[in-house]
């Protein structure tokens, strides 16, 4: 097995036999050709067979069906070894597995092995190894949800700080780390965690040209119930984005009747369509979970 391989396939599902098939197998009660081809370099039929076992009690033999992956040192292997294990409550395990590939050097491993110590009441640890890659967008997430776990929300905070000061001197190029928009998301996030709700939205509305920041200031006054401030907001949004949370907001205070009053639109247009679901707000419990 090949880790560039194994990656490969597992993301472009070319190749392999893909986890729907894998699944349709498994309750056509077809448990042992799921079992054969997990021994052929199948990752799905792998990874559904080991979880099948582990459910069976038979954690070895789960962790013998994934050890050649693992070899490899493929980091989706170790990963979903490190889950599994998590699940099974061998914390330490799970731990050292992801310890080893994160001092490897793994560009990934750093973000979910400290996830890992702050679930289970390590969170202080994480924070620690986690502050000096405040540059990180994706630690940067990890770093303000490990915060409010160690109780560190304003060192967390005063860290973003520093960076919601930056102006892009030659966009794009300037900021390849962690942008300014989204340290003022960030640091918002914070704030409205603290309750300082009018803080969270004053962070956000300077930076109101922006599609992300405008998108979090309307998911913002929408939980707050602040009607006004959010209708005002969907007037100056051009994405529409506002228009939909004020939709959601208004239906839920007084049917669609109201919400076609206040928003100005007919219901059934396009912009005031409600979403199938909510996005939601960076920082919180696995927000913005890197692409594996």
């Amino acid at each position: 097995m090949d880790a560039s391989d194994l990656d490969h396939r597992a993301r472009t599902r070319s190749g392999c036999i893909p986890p729907e098939l894998v699944s349709r197998l498994l309750e056509r009660g077809h448990v042992d050709v799921v079992e054969l081809q997990a021994g052929r370099g199948e990752w799905f039929c792998a990874l559904a067979w080991a979880r099948l076992l582990g459910e069976q009690d038979r954690q070895a033999d789960a962790l013998e069906v994934l050890a050649p992956y693992l070899a490899t040192g493929w980091w989706t292997a170790v990963e979903a070894a490190a889950e599994l294990l998590e699940c099974w409550g061998r914390i330490d395990e799970a731990v050292e597995i992801t310890r080893v590939r994160m001092e490897a050097g793994h560009p990934r491993a750093l973000e979910s092995y400290t996830r890992l110590l702050a679930r289970h009441g390590r969170a202080e640890e994480a924070f620690i190894l986690l502050r000096p890659y405040i540059a990180d967008p994706s630690l940067a997430v990890a770093l303000v949800d490990v915060a409010a776990v160690a109780g560190r929300d304003e060192e967390a905070a005063a860290l973003l700080a520093v960076r919601t000061d930056h102006q892009c001197s030659d966009f794009p190029w300037c900021c390849r780390g962690l942008d300014r928009d989204t340290a003022i998301v960030l640091l918002a996030t914070i704030r409205e965690r603290q309750g300082r709700v009018d803080e969270a939205i004053a962070l956000l509305r300077p930076g109101g040209t922006t599609l992300l920041n405008r998108e979090r200031l309307a998911a913002l006054l929408a939980r707050h119930g602040r009607l006004d401030e959010l209708r005002a907001a969907a007037a100056a949004d051009d994405s529409g984005y506002a228009v939909r949370r004020l939709a959601m907001l208004l239906e839920e205070c007084g049917g669609v009747e109201g919400r076609s009053r206040h928003t100005g639109r007919p219901t059934g247009t396009g912009p005031t369509r409600l979403s199938s679901s909510r996005s939601s707000w960076p920082g919180t419990a696995g927000g913005a979970r890197r692409s594996r």
